[in-house]
């Protein structure tokens, strides 16, 4: 049965998919969006938005158990489980309405269940009673977004061993918890329940935590939370779980060509966060153009595949799995959909990256080696917390901010901080740098004082040898 002609289909409605939706409307175009489960996809129901809750949660109870350290008297901090995660998809809730109300606002038909292919110009839509319509379509976006993946006897049993969607909806804290994978989603859920009081052991099978970030960025990250009491093992993989009633043994041991021995450690749970891998099944991608490489779509730069007429936005079109790039990719490509005139494809080097742990980590651009490997002479700048007054005035004094500028025409190549607040920091650093700024605009800038924002412009100075402060 057909449902309607549109000039757009978006197949997935998470941080990629609405905003492509809204865009088109905005444009003038027919556009249906398909969604099977949630509008708001991972990020905002499973993934960015309810980690960041729990991840607030984890702050105010380091504030209060250091209330002391404020000339406060509050007591012993009491930790109600239930509560935490109550709130935290209460917050999911409230905005997964607000996604509806923007469909709703914009003219978008939201059609619930599961979008496939079926042919040039078509999509069939079967939802979750088995009933069928089909869709006609001159544009289909495919924004499907991507799934924790597994590994060959470490998979997730929901019970003892987590995703990040368990993860997130415990019903008791663990003892002992055993974190596999030290990227952002990994050391986020190791800090947070490291903060509630469980003794966290992260496994990273490279030679250091984080390792997307720069290299003294996670050195001072590992180093931090290793004095939070987390065991840290980097060049280390975990080769079995083995599950009892209520525990996990974990058999742990260096990778090959390390140095140690293998040993077996019992956990109360396991949580896995080892990557994801792209929602590309049961799509219809049979018989079309649309090429698959290790678990994701194939696009060129504007979000087109190799099939005419079929677009792939977000997590499922590769990395960076970050859901500001998906929503950005939804913009240019409804923009593209319309003929907009005066597009620039997207610079993947000034998408920036964020881990809301403790201390939040945030960079942009080139790290210090990769910049070097590019074959630029670089003038590095760094500037401590321990420096500035407005981080010794709230108390956090533990944290650095580097940028990395080209030597010879002073462009910023990149920035890399942790430290408090440095997630909202860092997008002043990602303005310069699609503004083309060097340091000279960045040394003219007047920053407030006192504000956290005066450490990067000492970075900058310090880069040039003109730090004032240190």
């Amino acid at each position: 049965m057909s449902a309607g002609s549109y000039d757009v289909v978006v197949i997935g409605g998470g941080p990629g998919g609405y905003p492509a939706a809204i865009r088109a409307r905005q444009l003038g175009l027919s556009v249906a969006l398909v969604e099977r489960e949630h509008l708001g996809g991972i990020c905002l129901n499973w993934g960015c938005i309810p980690t960041k809750a729990l991840l607030r949660t984890a702050e105010v109870h380091h504030l209060a158990s250091h209330a002391d350290e404020y000339g406060l008297a509050i007591g012993e901090v009491g930790v109600d489980l239930d509560a935490i995660v109550k709130r935290s998809r209460k917050i999911s809730k409230r905005l997964n309405t607000g996604v509806k109300h923007l469909m709703k606002k914009n003219g978008v038909d939201v059609h619930d269940g599961t979008g496939r292919l079926a042919g040039p110009g078509r999509v069939t839509v079967e939802n979750a009673g088995g009933e069928r319509v089909e869709l006609e379509a001159r544009h289909v976006v495919l924004a499907t977004g991507a799934r924790a993946r597994s590994l060959p006897g470490l998979e997730a049993d929901g019970e003892l061993v987590w995703t990040y969607k368990e993860a997130m909806v415990p019903k008791v804290l663990p003892g002992r918890l055993l974190v596999v994978g030290s990227g952002a989603i990994g050391i986020e859920f190791a800090s947070f329940y490291r903060e509630l009081g469980c003794e966290v052991t992260v496994v990273e099978a490279l030679p250091r935590i984080l390792p997307v970030e720069d290299a003294e960025i996670s050195q001072l990250a590992h180093k931090q939370f290793e004095k939070q009491g987390m065991t840290i093992h980097t060049s280390t993989t975990v080769s079995s779980l083995v599950r009892g009633d209520d525990q996990v043994e974990a058999t742990i041991g260096p990778v090959e060509g390390a140095e140690g021995e293998k040993r077996t450690e019992t956990f109360d749970r396991v949580i896995l966060a080892v990557g994801i891998v792209g929602n590309v099944e049961d799509l219809g991608l049979e018989g079309t153009g649309v090429e698959v490489d290790r678990g994701h779509i194939v696009t060129n730069e504007w979000t087109e595949t190799g099939e005419p007429g079929v677009y792939a936005i977000g997590d499922v079109a590769g990395p960076p799995w970050l859901a500001h790039k998906a929503t950005h990719e939804g913009v240019l490509c409804a923009e593209r959909i319309a003929g907009q005139a005066n597009l620039h494809p997207m610079q993947r080097e000034r998408i920036p990256g964020c881990t809301y742990c403790r201390p939040q980590i945030a960079s942009v651009g080139l790290t210090e080696e990769k910049a070097k490997e590019a074959g630029h002479s670089v003038r590095v700048g760094r500037f401590p917390f321990v420096g500035n007054g407005k981080a010794i005035a709230l108390g956090e004094t533990d944290g650095l901010v580097k940028t990395i500028f080209d030597e010879t025409t002073g462009e910023l190549l990149g920035a890399h901080l942790i430290g408090a607040e440095v997630t909202e920091l860092i997008q002043g650093f990602v303005v310069a740098m699609n503004l083309e700024t060097t340091e000279a605009e960045l040394m003219q800038t007047v920053f407030p004082h006192p504000t956290l924002s005066e450490m990067m412009h000492e970075s900058t100075l310090d880069a040039f040898g003109r730090a004032l402060h240190i």
